[in-house]
């Protein structure tokens, strides 16, 4: 029973379910209304004829007129006990044998009472009249002609429910003439028919009294403040009222199919309920782990609305938790769905329970700087900025020595419900390198030494100066490895350096002095995403948000 499915909910459903089989039953219940009306309209001859069939053929009283001759009087059946019912055996190659135990000495009176019962129960029987009967020895003989199979069965199962038959010849003729067979089922067509008009008004009483009581559960199922109060769960509290709507459906299609006198189609579907169940359950058993989680995550509410967290690999801003899906707006503005299974069984991390959220970020200094120097500087720079959490207290480590530089790790902290988490990093990355070279701190580049040995070293000297003679415009340098040297070569760089971060911080005054440069440093969070946060919340689309902020989270 998932609520709010995408197609037809699943009590309308049961409700049009329960209509056909309201219908269905008038049409099995048929049967029940002839077997009264032929029972009612036969004529008492016909009805002992009939009730014979289930007993032994009667033993003959004879006796001797005055001529001599023995007359069989039927009038007087001895009493005797009623065999139990023997299943017919299937025919074979046109023979029929009775199980039953053969008598050693057999008479020709016997097989004449049976030839006469035979032929009397035939005539009885609409389509049997045609069919003859010979007897001999126990062994009877069908023959005549039926219109169709079906009534030649009929009349090798009858004749094999007597005691005294050994076996039976099926010759009968299935002339399976169209007029026979088309007016057979135009009466019991006509039969039916009257029998349906005799059961509309019981047919109509079972639909009035389904109706009633479908009704009465779907206005109970509709009480949702009722309900709200017996559990503060929105999930349970719907999952409460569909389960009542399907209790009272159920109820009154079993007093209608009871009324109609049809409770055997209601014990068949119910028996192959069970098989189909298990089938089903296989097939949907993606959909049900995902109602389970449903409910689950709705007692154990583990984000609310508007709360930005991870699931796995996905991180977005709450917007509402349904029966089937949680559903994210991403950080890009994108709508994310995920199923409830998935989230159930993932990993979520959640940023909004705890609005203090720490940021890292790593600068390198040069070797020959100190560390601890450059650390107090970059974290007076932090302290400036207005996002930045006074407790808990913005930190900084050494995290490395490379082969170049010193790595320092600043670990800042801020309130992410009121900043913006990337931004905020950004910003502090920035303002902390630009401390550090105002104080004179550099950030190197990797620095890659090559050695020479001496006779190396004087084999590029001379080259240098052949080059030199016969080219004066070369770019190719090779300076000994002398302390005099060595400081003027770092002295030109270091100037050369100086240059360019004059250049380069005056080209970035001028730029951030310029049209919408205050919101290259604003660290609050993106008005315009939560804005499309909100507009999603308050477009529900009919479904049900399961998150509730009186419920207890986890």
């Amino acid at each position: 029973m998932l609520a709010h499915s995408d197609h037809l909910p699943v009590t309308k459903r049961l409700q049009v379910l329960g209509w056909l089989l309201l219908l269905m039953s008038v049409f099995y219940s048929l049967p029940v209304y002839a077997a009264g009306e032929a029972l009612t309209n036969t004529p008492a001859s016909n009805l002992n004829s009939i009730i014979a069939t289930e007993i032994q053929p009667e033993v003959p009283d004879s006796s001797t007129d005055a001529s001599g001759t023995s007359v069989t009087s039927t009038d007087r059946p001895l009493p005797t006990t009623t065999p139990e019912p023997i299943e017919p055996p299937p025919t074979l190659s046109g023979e029929s044998t009775n199980n039953a135990q053969i008598e050693t000495t057999p008479t020709l009176q016997k097989d004449n009472d049976i030839r006469q019962r035979i032929s009397g129960i035939f005539s009885e029987i609409e389509g049997l009249q045609a069919v003859n009967v010979s007897v001999t020895q126990g062994v009877v003989t069908l023959t005549g002609e039926t219109p169709n199979e079906k009534k030649a069965q009929q009349a090798i199962n009858l004749t094999n429910r007597l005691t005294d038959v050994v076996t039976v010849e099926d010759k009968i003729i299935r002339t399976l003439d169209v007029q026979d067979n088309v007016s057979t089922v135009y009466q019991g067509l006509k039969t039916q028919s009257m029998n349906l008009v005799k059961a509309l008004p019981l047919l109509l009483v079972g639909i009035v009294v389904f109706a009633i009581v479908s009704w009465f559960g779907s206005w109970l199922s509709k009480r949702q403040k009722m309900w709200q109060r017996l559990t503060p769960n929105p999930f349970v509290a719907e999952l409460l009222s569909q389960t009542v709507k399907v209790i009272f459906i159920v109820f009154g299609l079993i007093l209608a199919l009871s009324l109609v006198g049809a409770e055997t189609i209601l014990s068949t579907l119910l028996g192959g309920a069970g098989v189909i169940g298990i089938a089903v359950g296989f097939a949907v058993k993606d959909s049900i782990e995902n109602y389970i989680a449903s409910l689950m995550l709705s007692i154990r509410q583990p984000f609310r609305a508007r709360d930005q967290i991870r699931i796995n690999d996905h991180e977005g801003i709450v917007v509402r938790l349904t029966s089937r899906a949680t559903i994210l707006i991403t950080l890009d503005g994108n709508h994310l769905r995920i199923p409830n299974a998935e989230v159930f069984k993932g990993v979520i991390l959640n940023y909004t329970k705890n609005p203090e959220r720490r940021f890292t970020f790593e600068l390198g200094v040069d070797a020959n700087d100190d560390p601890l120097a450059a650390i107090k500087v970059g974290l007076d720079a932090i302290g400036q900025l207005k996002f930045v959490l006074d407790q808990p207290k913005a930190v900084a480590i050494i995290a490395n020595v490379g082969d170049s530089n010193i790595l320092l790790e600043f670990q800042v902290w801020v309130n992410q419900s009121v900043t913006d988490f990337a931004k905020a990093r950004s910003i502090a990355i920035r303002e902390t390198k630009h401390a550090l070279e105002n104080e004179g701190f550099s950030l190197p580049e990797p620095i890659y030494r090559l050695r020479f040995n001496d006779k190396l070293e004087k084999a590029f000297e001379y080259a240098q100066n052949v080059n030199g003679t016969a080219n004066t415009n070369t770019d190719m340098t090779i300076t000994t490895n002398t302390p005099d040297s060595a400081i003027d070569h770092a002295t030109d760089a270091d100037s050369r350096d100086d240059k360019d971060k004059k250049r380069a911080k005056a080209r970035a005054k001028y730029i951030l002095q310029g049209r919408n440069a205050d919101d290259v440093l604003d660290a609050r969070p993106d008005e315009k995403l939560m804005a499309k946060v909100e507009q999603e919340i308050a477009e529900s689309s009919g479904e049900t948000d399961l998150l509730n902020k009186n419920s207890p989270q986890e």
